[in-house]
Parts: structure tokens; C-alpha cells; sequence
């Protein structure tokens, strides 16, 4: 059966376009508190795994073997702009290491903050791999290899320690054994995981407790990292930056490509996970939004309610219509 519609856009008083999707909201015993379509659907987390990537930098001791700080820790989690703030943090670290921007498995791609990639056109820049909105990952990704001492080359290839630790952790949190390995759009490994366990490995990030102690103190620090970070993690007016400043501390959000959105709630021990069919970022981020608001986590400034219900406008900025959630999303009920 088709999947629920999450999300609609208006125009005037019609509907012109929907999003179905589905939505697993789950505790760290993997127990569903609340659901809405196929939960048990494996979809690809993309970017929003890089909180779960980012662990073995923190729990094998390199991030402090390096005397690297949160700040960094949130870059490991991020899918950033771009921006001054990011790739200066990133070609230092690198730097740290001993590394440059070409010991990096990720392309180049244009710069997503339109002041920063209209000065480098002005300056006639070309952007670099420390651009790549996963920079911040990868360099964790060398730091744990630095640290362990092993080769940093083919670091991104799935058969190297580095990688073998991340699906390792994966594998633990989320409870499924067979994880599918793929590529990300940064060259490295991902992974297809069923919606409702991914959403059970973001839960125990919220409630540790149950953890190796080493593990349960990186994942306290990581999700710390991101909420006291959230302009690291992604960007000056960005989806996540504005809704884990409006959750103060309440929950740590991450999206994905393709319409994944992830929640880590550590006030409520819960994790949340959101993949919309079609692949529409906007729809995941009011779909985010909408589940927030339902856990009363959320809070009520307009930056956030702006993404629960974005405003439609035409090219004069009038507003013609509105993006929000659909009533079965806005009325999910957690059990």
C-alpha cells in the first residue's frame, strides 16, 4: 500500500502538490512509539548518518588524541555551506594532521551560501574538496586514521578499518546485521537500513545508557557537539541550524539527501527518522518540523514555524499559498 501524504503545498485555497512518506518514530529498546506508512521499508540515510559516522572519531580517542574540540566534532556531523566558518576550521584541522584539501575522498561542488560563493566567482575561485559540504566528515574520517595509525589512502573504501568501524557501530545501534553497502554522493560507504531501526540507532544517541561506557560518553558529547554547534553542523539559515536552535537543546536534527530527515531527542529518549517517496528535501524539513512540534519539543519563534508551515510566494514575494503538514502527520500520536 502507498504511503501516506505527509506533506501538501497550496495554492490559494487548492492543493497543487503532496508528498507521501513514511516516518518511525522509536525508543532505544527498538520498541515503535509511533508510526505512519511502511516503517520497516529500508531506505538509504545518506547525510543524515554522518551523527552515527562521526562516532568512531570520538570513542576510539582520536578527536582528544588530536586535542580537537566540539567544534570539530560538530564539522565530523556536518553537511555544511560552505562558508568561512567551515572550510577555515577544516583546512586548519587538516593542517593539524598533517594532511591538505587533496588527501580528501570528496569532490569539489559549488558553495550552498550564495555571500561566500558569489565572492570567490568575484575573485575568480574555484571551489576546492574542502568545500564539499562533507568535508568535516572526512577529515574525521583521516583523524581516526591518523590516530590508529593505519593508511590514509582509500580511507572511503569500505574494506578499510576506518569504515569496517563505522558500519561495525551501525550494525550495534540499529540492531540489523545485514546493511547493504552503497556509495554516497562524497564517495563514501553508505548503507540501506530499515526506516524503523535507523530511527532505533538514533534513539539510543538520545538514551545511552545502555552503551559501552566509552560509547555512550561519545555519543553524549556528539549530540552536545551538534546542538551547541548548529551552524557548524550545517549553516547560516539553514533547516537544522534554525530548528535545533528553536528546540534549545531538546533534540539534535540531521538531514539527509533524497528526503531523509533524523531526530535525536535525548529529552524524551527517542529518535526519529523521515524519508519522503519522492526524494523532496522541502517536504522533509516540514515533516521534521511537524514531528517536533508534536513531541513539544520545538519551540515557537517564527524561524521555525516558518519551516512547520513555509509560506508559498510568487516572484513579487506575495504569499499565493503555504507548505505544511498534512492532518495524519500533524495528528501522530506517541504511545
Amino acid at each position: 500500500m502507498a504511503n501516506p501524504v505527509l506533506v501538501e503545498l497550496t495554492r490559494g485555497e487548492s492543493v497543487e502538490s503532496i508528498h507521501r512518506g513514511a516516518v518511525a518514530i522509536v525508543d532505544s529498546e527498538g520498541r515503535i512509539r509511533a508510526a505512519l506508512g511502511d516503517v520497516e521499508q529500508p531506505i538509504c540515510p545518506r547525510s543524515s548518518l554522518k551523527p552515527i559516522q562521526a562516532l568512531p572519531f570520538v570513542e576510539s580517542g582520536a578527536a582528544d588524541a588530536f586535542a580537537l574540540t566540539d567544534e570539530h566534532v560538530a564539522l565530523a556531523c556536518a553537511s555544511h555551506s560552505g562558508e568561512p566558518m567551515h572550510t577555515e576550521r577544516v583546512a586548519q584541522w587538516l593542517e593539524h594532521l598533517g594532511l591538505s584539501q587533496a588527501d580528501l575522498a570528496c569532490g569539489p561542488h559549488p558553495v550552498r551560501f550564495e555571500p561566500a560563493w558569489h565572492a570567490m566567482i568575484a575573485r575568480v575561485e574555484q571551489p576546492t574538496r574542502i568545500h564539499n559540504n562533507c568535508s568535516g566528515k572526512h577529515a574525521g574520517f583521516l583523524t581516526v586514521a591518523r590516530h590508529w595509525d593505519i593508511a590514509i589512502s582509500g580511507y572511503e573504501d569500505p574494506r578499510h578499518p576506518v569504515q569496517q568501524a563505522v558500519a561495525g557501530v551501525l550494525r550495534d545501534l540499529c540492531g540489523v546485521s545485514d546493511l547493504p553497502s552503497v556509495v554516497d554522493g562524497c564517495a563514501a560507504p553508505n548503507f540501506f537500513v530499515p526506516l524503523a531501526a535507523f530511527a532505533r540507532a538514533l534513539a539510543r544517541l538520545a538514551s545511552p545508557e545502555a552503551l559501552a561506557p566509552s560509547r555512550a560518553r561519545a555519543a553524549r558529547r556528539m549530540v552536545s557537539a551538534m546542538v551547541h554547534h548548529p551552524e557548524l553542523v550545517s549553516g547560516t539559515g539553514r533547516a537544522c541550524s534554525i530548528l535545533m536552535r528553536s528546540c534549545s537543546g531538546r533534540a539534535a536534527v540531521k538531514a539527509g539527501a533524497e528526503g531523509v530527515y533524523a531526530a535525536i531527542i535525548p529529552s524524551l529518549g527517542l529518535g526519529a527518522a523521515i524519508k519522503i517517496d519522492d526524494g523532496a528535501g522541502r517536504a522533509a524539513e516540514t515533516a521534521i518540523a511537524s514531528v517536533l512540534h508534536s513531541m513539544n519539543v520545538l519551540g515557537h519563534d517564527i524561524a521555525a514555524g516558518e519551516i512547520l508551515r513555509a509560506p508559498v510566494v510568487n516572484t513579487r514575494g506575495t504569499k499565493v499559498g503555504e507548505r505544511r503538514p498534512t492532518e495524519a502527520l500533524s495528528d501522530i500520536q506517541i504511545v
